[in-house]
């Protein structure tokens, strides 16, 4: 079996991106996500206002001396500072995964996704010609992805009004005169720092793509089981970073393995981290990059100032016990992560109130459900405990569908969430209810189901809309909106680029307001993003949503799950120390972007047969020679099923001549 890294991410919105060959002779792509952190190098809207005043033609005129000016400083090698005019002035067109398009679509029997981010990148391979591979995700991960793809396209249509018709033989900025006349650093972005990343840009599929996508998807909830040509069985197991993201196992006749992505032990909206069916896996391919830059932190300050001692030392103690502890290894995971998520969600809306109290507006780019299903939900208690009348807005072509499935998902919520919906254990009094039907005609388990909903909604939004402290709109230039706006205000609204959507707007409106906040997750580089809306007075706020991952929570996580191979991305190599007597029972591999990496063939004799019982009963046990061997002679048909063989009662001579059994009776009667 080998592993090839195709791309090592850069973080939730970018997720890894692998493929695993010959599992059992197939071919596995794990995840399809897109780059959308690239799309800075382009600019949104023009850098000032006169580039619009004469329409398209002026732009353009504008758009050379650009070039020009750039060429003479290239020249001259002059040093200037990254400026809004270097940018690329163009319609957008979106990076997809490094090398993936040098593989052959044909060949790919397998996708699996494990979060909405890693789906983003699907409906360009689903379009390509030979792709046939069958498409495992889970169902709420497949719904809140195809809402989020027709939402990038609502975006990205507003600018190809404004750039016009696609230019004949690819843009111009693809031209290798155009590319060297790029400043190095977004160069760097556009090429990548071999050279070899131009191929993978493409303008962005249409809504016909993601519904021909989605009509080749098969989706599974938590835990359910798909058999893949009767030799594969792949499972998905919440991961707890996001509603629907999840982890895979797939299951093989010689080998079973485990794909651990982006995992949070304990999460405030999304159902936990489910570990159990990942412990004492043959292999386990570890992807979950988000942590690195928090542990470069860690290793060059003291570690007490970013974690407190106390849960330092009770994880340390987990890790080096001579006696598995696993409740109590659990419980100090559960319960960092949850210390350290609300810790940050207090942060972030006391540096909202801040602004709002100094007269500022807040823009809020989201990107992750679950946070802004949270943020929406503390801000409007917080104004209201401070009597402070601020409007909360959401801005989207797609957020009242989203804010309305977030209601109708109570299995893929957190256990807290799903309490509140239903009512377990508790009678309703049937006066709650208005029955418009024969009570003698309702089947016991629906009446089951009316005694245990308690009709509550999951998550608080849906009282903020209804009490008008929650406004949701389409449009940012929806009348409806125009009606009700007062500022100052808390907007949430795509896109977290900064290059499409509303916030587009919003920024360019509040740029100058030294108490207005921008809330920015990590993962954009904000000296590129923010430059088409400088010179820029607004404050900004840049952090990570996931609680921090810090070294001595994976050594325990990794102690949890205890597989006999590890496969880790190199970056790993030096942070980790495996010589910790409690972690040396299994084997560890690296793995490095853009490179293939042969893994250890499965141990000889280690298949299990399944024998039919009917073939168990003919056992007739003969003595080999030897004391402790024996022998029995079996005649049947091996046959493979749900990733398992099984040895089934075989046709026999005379069921393979129906004609001459026919004669026989006949001959007989």
């Amino acid at each position: 079996m080998k592993l090839t890294c195709l791309s090592s991410g850069s973080g939730y919105q970018f997720p890894p991106c692998h493929i695993l060959e010959d599992v059992c002779g197939f071919r596995i792509l794990l995840d399809c996500p897109l780059d959308l952190s690239a799309l800075s190098v382009f600019s949104p809207v023009p850098p000032d206002n006169d580039f619009v005043s004469d329409g398209k033609a002026s732009y353009n005129s504008a758009r050379d001396c650009f070039a020009k000016e750039q060429e003479i400083q290239k020249r001259q090698k002059i040093e200037t500072p990254l400026h809004a005019k270097d940018l690329i002035h163009d319609e957008l067109w979106y990076k997809t995964v490094k090398n993936l398009h040098l593989w052959d679509p044909s060949s790919i029997d397998v996708v699996l996704i494990s979060s909405v981010m890693g789906m983003l990148g699907l409906p360009f391979l689903t379009r390509a010609e030979g792709f046939s591979a069958k498409i495992y995700v889970t169902d709420a991960a497949a719904r809140l992805a195809r809402l989020m793809m027709e939402d990038l396209i609502a975006m990205n249509m507003e600018y190809q009004y404004f750039y016009g018709p696609r230019e004949s033989g690819g843009p111009h900025w693809m031209r290798w005169e155009e590319l060297e006349l790029l400043r190095p650093e977004l160069k760097k972005v556009v090429v990548g720092k071999d050279g070899t990343e131009l191929g993978g840009w493409l303008p962005l599929y249409s809504s016909a793509d993601v519904m021909d996508c989605m009509r080749k998807v098969q989706t599974l909830k938590y835990a359910e089981t798909a058999c893949y040509n009767g030799t594969l069985v792949l499972q998905p197991f919440s991961s707890g970073s996001e509603i629907g993201s999840c982890n895979w196992t797939i299951d093989g006749p010689k080998r079973n393995i485990t794909w651990l992505s982006c995992s949070i032990f304990a999460s405030a909206h999304a159902m936990n981290f489910d570990y159990g069916a990942l412990r004492g896996r043959d292999l386990v391919l570890y992807s979950d990059k988000q942590f690195l830059p928090l542990m470069d932190e860690v290793q060059s300050n003291d570690a007490s100032s970013t974690i407190p001692s106390n849960d330092l030392s009770s994880l340390s103690r987990c890790c080096s016990a001579d006696k598995d502890d696993w409740k109590k290894l659990t419980e100090s995971l559960l319960s960092t992560d949850e210390i350290l998520e609300k810790e940050k969600m207090d942060f972030i809306c006391s540096c909202i109130l801040q602004s709002v109290q100094a007269g500022g507006s807040v823009v809020i780019p989201y990107n992750r459900l679950g946070i802004l299903l949270q943020l929406l939900e503390m801000i409007p208690v917080l104004l209201e405990s401070l009597a402070a009348d601020v409007p909360i807005y959401v801005i989207s072509s797609m957020a009242a569908e989203l804010l309305a499935f977030t209601n109708v998902i109570p299995e893929w919520a957190s256990k807290p969430r799903q309490e509140k919906a239903y009512l377990f254990g508790l009678s309703i009094p049937s006066s709650k209810f208005e029955l418009h039907f024969e009570v003698s005609k309702v089947s016991s388990s629906f009446w089951m189901f009316l005694q245990m909903f308690s009709g509550e909604p999951m998550f608080s939004h849906v009282d903020f809309v209804n009490k008008r402290k929650l406004h949701v709109f389409s449009a940012i230039h929806s009348p409806e909106l125009l009606t009700t706006w007062q500022e100052p205000c808390i907007i949430f609204a795509p896109h977290w680029s900064l290059r499409l959507g509303p916030v587009v707007h919003l920024l360019r409106r509040w740029s100058g307001d030294e108490n207005s906040l921008l809330i920015l997750e990590d993962g954009v580089d904000p000296d590129i993003a923010l430059l088409p809306f400088k010179p820029l007075e607004m404050k900004v706020l840049q952090c990570s949503f996931l609680p921090e991952r810090r070294l001595p929570k994976v050594d325990c996580m990794l102690k949890l799950l205890q597989p006999k191979i590890l496969v880790l991305p190199d970056d790993l190599k030096e942070k980790l120390d495996f010589s910790n007597p409690s972690l040396d029972s299994f084997s560890v591999l690296y793995y490095t972007e853009g490179e293939t990496l042969s893994l250890p063939s499965s141990p000889e004799g280690t298949l299990d047969l399944e024998i039919a019982s009917v073939l168990a009963e003919r056992f007739a046990w003969q003595n080999l020679g030897r004391q402790d061997v024996m022998y029995t002679r079996l005649e049947g048909e091996l046959v493979m099923e749900q990733g398992k063989f099984r040895l089934l009662p075989g046709i026999t001579s005379a069921d393979s001549h129906p004609s001459k059994n026919k004669e026989m009776k006949s001959d007989a009667g």
